[in-house]
């Protein structure tokens, strides 16, 4: 009996191995179906609820401002957009994944309609005729349907060298339950520059994607953010997550729809608006409340500071300089205080001496009566 015991646990351990092998072996054969042929791995919606950054409530938000940015690959660290030119072993550009998912029916593009993006069904672009505009080769991919179109793209034939500059559009915003202002890009649209044929270098806006839809694919390629550590950190959902690039603002949402360039033709005046335009964005937060003691006394260094250098004194001279001050508007307001106060005296003595008049006019008038009364 107390061996037959035994083997009854020995044989419900075995089963339960058994269905544990099963399980991972059928996970493992998941995961293999789910790759793809050009290596890409398919996302699940739990995957992309993930990586989805929720847009606020409206309800929650007590102000709001859209800019729109150019990003120029070849300032900053935007350069991570760009390289590789091609796919190697370390990875693909913003570009080729953009296009690679486009290919794949996997992601949604958007007409690009300077301005008034409308991000709906209706503006939605079909890429085999976006691909025929720019002229890129294409085919139609195995399983490729009417409902369910894919295209084949060779390498060679992505035009990622001739993505010079992105546009993007950037949302900022106050948010009443957190309190604070943030920034969160909301859309991207490379730039496409090519010769017109005459030497003249044309930009040429292809199309807007959302950045939520294209996130959780952008965060598996990790990229070099700094040429002296080639420990790739971050991934390129970071890139724009913790506003990594460089930017300069050249259009702002607004009725007219007129760029900064349309408003301010004078160089000087346009960047003038840029700079106006950032310090607004970075300030608005900080004007909602109400500074504190210690911000209070670093403004009030800050400016004894600058005065003391405008004098070519340090910092201590100028102190000095204004404690001197102090003592000197002290005694004139002394002496002023004792020069008053004399002449308030002197007041003082001649109200007394009219005072005294009355009582001379008062005896007088008493020596009339005697007199009449002697006559009496």
């Amino acid at each position: 009996m107390k061996y037959l015991k035994y083997i009854v646990l020995g044989l419900i351990v075995a089963f339960a191995t058994a269905g544990a092998t099963a399980q991972v072996v059928k996970k493992n054969d998941g995961d293999r179906r789910d790759k793809k042929d050009d290596g890409s791995v398919k996302v699940s919606d739990r995957q992309q609820a993930f990586y989805e950054q929720r847009e606020p409530s409206e309800a929650d938000l007590q102000w709001t401002k859209v800019v729109y940015r150019i990003l120029d690959l070849t300032k900053g660290k935007n350069p991570a957009l760009y390289y590789p030119e091609e796919p190697n072993e370390d990875g693909q550009s913003m570009f080729f994944i953009i296009m690679r998912l486009l290919a794949n029916n996997q992601i949604s593009a958007y007409e690009y309609l300077d301005g008034r993006e409308m991000f709906t069904d209706e503006y939605k672009i079909k890429v085999a005729e976006m691909l025929d505009r720019f002229h890129v080769l294409f085919s139609e991919a195995k399983g490729s349907t009417e409902k369910n179109p894919k295209y084949a793209i060779e390498d060679a034939d992505i035009p990622g060298n001739e993505i010079l500059s992105y546009f993007i559009i950037e949302k900022w915003e106050f948010d009443t339950r957190t309190n604070a202002m943030r920034s969160r890009v909301d859309a991207l649209c490379p730039v496409l520059h090519r010769d017109d044929g005459y030497g003249n270098v044309i930009p040429f806006p292809m199309f807007w994607v959302k950045l939520n839809d294209i996130r959780p694919y952008i965060a598996q390629q990790y990229i070099f953010t700094d040429d002296d550590n080639n420990l790739t950190k971050y991934n390129l959902d970071d890139f724009f997550k913790l506003n990594m690039y460089t930017g300069d603002i050249y259009k702002t949402k607004s009725l007219r729809n007129k760029t900064l360039m349309e408003l301010y033709p004078d160089s000087v005046a346009l960047q003038h608006a840029r700079d106006s335009i950032e310090e607004r964005l970075h300030r608005f937060d900080k004007n909602l409340w109400a500074p504190s003691r210690e911000e209070l006394q670093a403004q009030v260094e800050a400016k004894r500071r600058l005065e003391a250098e405008q004098r070519g004194e340090s910092l201590e001279e100028g102190e000095a300089t204004v404690q001197e001050e102090k003592k000197d508007s002290g005694k004139s307001v002394k002496t002023k205080r004792g020069s008053n106060s004399d002449s308030n005296d002197n007041k003082k003595k001649s109200s007394k001496k009219k005072a005294q008049k009355p009582k001379q006019s008062k005896s007088s008038q008493g020596g009339g009566r005697s007199v009449r009364n002697r006559k009496r």
